[in-house]
């Protein structure tokens, strides 16, 4: 039969990291190491993604190009 019988038996250092993850928020502390990483992932990796977005905008053509072409527009 499928599923999980009565003679289970759970792993303790998984159920432990089930519930560490779980109630995470309650174990975080600030360190200058999480707060770079903060600032990296919400405010460096979006402005520099944005940046080269802003800049490239319209420069390329990928559209009705032959061989020979340059995709380059300006």
């Amino acid at each position: 039969m499928a599923g999980p019988s009565k003679s289970l038996i759970l792993d303790p250092a998984l159920q432990k990291y089930y519930e560490v993850n779980s109630n995470r928020y309650k174990y975080f502390r600030w360190t200058p190491r999480t707060a770079w990483h903060s600032l990296l992932y919400m405010v460096l990796i979006p402005a520099s993604l944005g940046y080269v977005a802003y800049k490239s905008d319209g420069k390329y053509d990928f559209r009705g190009k032959r061989r020979g072409d340059t995709i380059a527009e300006w």
